[in-house]
């Protein structure tokens, strides 16, 4: 167990041709449950908590790590299950999303698996919209298959954090705006709240979104125009895309587009919830032409602005 919390923070800086690495965890039960190392800094034993007040009631305390005040969440509680047991077991998983830190209140951490964008799937229809999975995989182990539900993190702190849509008038430019009306985005994320907080935005903007929930969905819907016979850059202003998705990740949809004659010229935006120890170097290396992280609404208009002045040839 030592060697795994050790080496988590060493293993974060994983990002390549449509790869993972999952930290597996339980919660008190038999299920076992994942987040993307990708995202993790570090795992340490549960230490003293300090109780907030008037905190939101998923956020079970705050602790100091090396001299940084980090709220705790109850994972259990977030995915609406009864309170976590505090035992000898449990652990702080803590992590890096959107620009802030926080730890997630978990039991026994198992271990780190490396897999393949393409062996997650995303959650079947049958399991309805309150579910908080964005993906499940299954593992191999003592001759048996094991399922491992990997938490929508999007989702869990969309409800404890209110993330604002609102854009400041300072960043409209009011000259190009009616230019928008009738332009499209095609939306490449797993999280539905994902989805939900940039269709909202650009919304604002007149502009339609054409959602896909991964990678190949988004592939797939560009091949079928560009077999029709369509203008993809006329059909659409930009590719937005997420980092982490079952099936294709958005750097392999990017190198896909940039490999296709009839795609490469493609505007890919990456919109990540990867912030502080994302590498730079990985988006230039795919194409992409921008980088933003979630959820920031003003930088999200500034660069489809910036785009829309481009595409018009201002």
């Amino acid at each position: 167990m030592a060697g795994v919390l050790a080496s988590v923070d060493q293993r974060t800086q994983l990002v390549g041709e449509n790869r993972l690495e999952l930290l597996l965890f339980h919660l008190h039960s038999r299920h076992l449950f994942a987040l993307n190392v990708f995202k993790v800094k570090e795992v340490v034993k549960l230490p003293h908590l300090n109780i907030m007040p008037n905190a939101h009631p998923k956020v079970c305390g705050v602790t100091s790590i090396r001299g940084e005040s980090i709220p705790v969440i109850d994972l259990r509680r977030a995915i609406n299950l009864p309170e976590c047991q505090r035992d000898e077991d449990c652990n702080l998983v803590i992590t890096e999303y959107n620009r802030t830190v926080q730890a997630f209140l978990v039991g026994k951490v198992d271990q780190i698996v490396n897999t393949t964008w393409s062996d997650i799937m995303p959650p079947p229809s049958s399991v309805g919209k309150n579910h908080y999975l964005t993906a499940f995989t299954k593992l191999k182990r003592d001759g048996q298959e094991h399922l491992v539900e990997i938490i929508d993190v999007e989702k869990v702190l969309a409800e404890i954090i209110s993330y604002d849509i609102q854009i400041s008038e300072d960043i409209l430019d009011e000259s190009i705006l009616p230019e928008f009306q009738g332009k499209k985005i095609l939306h490449a994320d797993d999280s539905p709240t994902a989805r939900r907080q940039v269709s909202d935005t650009l919304a604002q903007l007149g502009i339609e979104i054409i959602p896909a929930t991964d990678g190949k969905a988004a592939l797939d819907i560009l091949k079928k125009w560009a077999d029709e016979g369509k203008d993809i850059n006329q059909e659409i202003l930009a590719v937005i895309t997420d980092a982490e998705m079952p099936v294709m990740d958005g750097y392999r949809l990017t190198y896909e587009i940039r490999n296709d004659p009839r795609l490469k010229d493609l505007y890919v935006i990456l919109n990540t919830s990867l912030s502080g120890s994302f590498n730079q170097a990985m988006v230039e290396k795919v194409g992409c032409n921008a980088f933003l992280s979630k959820f920031q609404p003003d930088l999200l208009v500034e660069e489809v602005q910036n785009r829309l002045k481009e595409y018009i040839g201002q």
